[in-house]
């Protein structure tokens, strides 16, 4: 099977070259990859980081013009894709490339066509897995409440089961995607996305997988308020209007 991995990356220089480089050396027998960068036109020295995978292969890198969101980023990520499963990974080191076969196996071994990871199946944090110290703690607190209630939401509204709507880590076989129609250009897409699947009756299926969070001083792009209030519409929207 092939694996079509879409990177959607602004302004990550800290990290971008070693996730970029976990995933590349990423292997798992009877799985081929290919890695579909969407670089946002980056101002902190990411394009020109991506600009020295061209050629690698396996490798194609798609160069907006100016940012314009997670969502559309990814729009242009499954409109390239060639593979059998899909995967969408941020640059960023919250996530961790060796949790792959876990979120993979159930895919491949056909027990499901859609898998996300878990952050809140972990016994030692839940649903706290954001743990800051300082000021940062308040910041923490509250994107971690967002996600339970914007979770119990989304499970009341789409008749889902879900612990952990808002993780990054979602995977999907390629096959239920053809004809997806979706709207969002920012951290609000995630929600769409799954909410059109719920809305086909697909149904999730979940795993855990480790999570280290960072702050707002080591790059974090959600601001609470506004994505928050843009979650909320999504769900609602894309449940009765959409």
């Amino acid at each position: 099977m092939k694996l079509s991995v879409i990177f959607p990356v602004y302004n990550e220089q800290a990290t971008v070259r070693e996730v970029l480089d976990d995933v590349l050396t990423f292997q798992m027998e009877g799985i081929e990859t290919e890695v579909l960068i969407v670089e946002g036109n980056s101002t902190d020295g990411t394009r020109e980081i991506v600009q020295g995978y061209e050629g690698k292969p396996g490798v194609r890198i798609f160069y907006e013009e100016t940012p314009k969101g997670k969502g559309a980023a990814v729009r242009k990520g499954l409109a390239e894709i060639s593979g059998d499963i899909v995967l969408i990974q941020d640059g960023d080191l919250e996530y961790k490339v060796s949790d792959y076969p876990k979120v993979l196996k159930p895919i491949i071994e056909g027990e499901a066509d859609i898998v996300f990871g878990s952050r809140a199946r972990d016994p030692s944090t839940h649903w706290q897995y954001r743990q800051f110290h300082g000021l940062e703690a308040v910041y923490g607190f509250f994107v971690n409440i967002g996600g339970v209630l914007f979770t119990a939401l989304f499970n009341l509204l789409y008749g889902t089961r879900l612990t952990d709507g808002a993780t990054m880590f979602k995977v999907y076989r390629a096959s239920i995607l053809e004809g997806l129609v979706l709207k969002s250009n920012g951290f609000d897409y995630d929600w769409e996305m799954q909410g059109k699947m719920a809305k086909k009756g697909h149904k999730f299926y979940e795993t855990t997988i480790s999570y280290h969070a960072r702050g707002r001083d080591e790059g974090k792009k959600i601001v609470f308020w506004r994505d928050g209030i843009r979650v909320a519409l999504a769900i609602l929207r894309y449940r009765f209007f959409d």
